[in-house]
C-alpha cells in the first residue's frame, strides 16, 4: 500500500467502506436512505468513482455505529502514504 496514488487510494477506501458497511448488516440502499443520499452515491464511493468529504466518513461511521479510524484500516499505521 505504500506510495498510493489518489485513484488506488479511493478504490481501496470504497472496498475498504463495502466490507464494513457488510459487516455492519447495511445494504447501499440502508446506508444511503440513513444517510440521506442517493445510493448512487454509496456505489459510486465503493468503487472509488468519487471522493467523500471527512464529514461524509463521520457520518458514516455513525450510521453503521463503528469508530471512524475502521474506514481506514486498509492503511499501513507506521508509514506515511
Amino acid at each position: 500500500m505504500e506510495n498510493l496514488s489518489e485513484k488506488e487510494f479511493l478504490i481501496a477506501f470504497g472496498q475498504n467502506l463495502r466490507k464494513v458497511r457488510k459487516e455492519s448488516g447495511f445494504t447501499q440502499a440502508q446506508l444511503a436512505n440513513d444517510l440521506g443520499v442517493e445510493i448512487s452515491q454509496i456505489s459510486r464511493i465503493e468503487r472509488g468513482l468519487i471522493k467523500t468529504s471527512i464529514s461524509n466518513c463521520y457520518l458514516i461511521s455513525r450510521v453503521l455505529k463503528v469508530p471512524i479510524t475502521s474506514l481506514f484500516k486498509f492503511l499501513p499505521q507506521d508509514k506515511y502514504i
